[in-house]
């Protein structure tokens, strides 16, 4: 691929409905999601992953910056969270478009070299913790063997909020159906998944050579993905001037030692 992928990975999960981002952390996050989409260079390739108690692919990587945008207004909220999903998900939906990355599933032989990663990125937002599917740490062993950075994005605060969506913002699924106009209440026994694994999403980021960000609300959400794809580029930069200084620091060594073995030689 000679254009670069961002699959954007945004959660779902019935928690988005939570009120602690006005008006909830859906609309929040779709404001930013359509934000982040129009800034973009023209020629960055852009897929759009949602995820609740399962991960689906939304749009396949696109420059088209419409499609995206009307993509992002239909997210529907429905239970569960299925953050390594949506990894795999993500890692899938660029392989389909660069031969040089292979599906999951398929071995990769030694894994990646660490540093040397691809242009194509891949940014989970999510307001939870993994309640469903294959663990995010697998997950992200899968993306790092095939040297793809996911950036993670931890959102809402730990305020227990009444969760609020309106009919649009709610999916088939009859737990979040409520009256059939709106899901509304406290989440009950349901609160402790309103609770960022902020642990689980930063070991992700580490893994895979990305970094975690924490938005408490929709102005640090904002500012977040605004900032990603300086972050992307100036974090392959660092690992690339990284590499060039270990480079120098072993001809160094050698010079030193090729140095001493001439100084040491014996006369005659």
């Amino acid at each position: 691929a000679n254009s670069t992928t961002i699959m954007l990975a945004i959660d779902s999960s019935g928690s988005m409905c939570s009120t602690d981002v006005p008006p909830n952390r859906l609309t929040a996050a779709q404001a930013a999601a359509r934000e982040f989409v129009e800034a973009q260079e023209d020629g960055t390739r852009i897929g759009l992953v949602t995820f609740s108690g399962i991960a689906g692919l939304l749009v396949e990587p696109t420059t088209d910056k419409a499609a995206l945008i009307n993509a992002i207004d239909t997210l529907r909220t429905a239970r569960g969270t299925a953050i390594g999903l949506a990894i795999l998900t993500s890692v899938d939906a660029i392989a389909q478009g660069n031969a040089d990355i292979p599906p999951t599933g398929v071995e990769v032989p030694g894994g990646g070299d660490a540093g040397d990663y691809h242009a194509d990125t891949i940014v989970v937002l999510t307001d939870g913790r993994n309640t469903q599917g294959v663990d995010p740490t697998t997950a992200a062993a899968e993306a790092a063997a095939r040297n793809l950075r996911v950036y993670t994005i931890g959102f809402g605060t730990s305020e227990p909020s009444p969760l609020v969506c309106s009919r649009d913002q709610i999916s088939g699924d009859a737990a979040f159906r409520g009256d059939g106009s709106r899901f509304s209440g406290f989440g009950g026994g349901r609160g402790r998944f309103q609770q960022i694994d902020e642990a689980t999403l930063t070991e992700v980021a580490e893994m895979t050579g990305g970094e975690y960000f924490q938005a408490q609300d929709a102005e640090a959400l904002g500012r977040v993905l605004r900032d990603l794809p300086s972050s992307i580029v100036l974090q392959k930069q660092n690992v690339e001037i990284t590499a060039w200084f270990a480079l120098g620091g072993a001809l160094l060594v050698l010079i030193a030692v090729g140095l001493a073995q001439w100084w040491n030689r014996s006369p005659g």
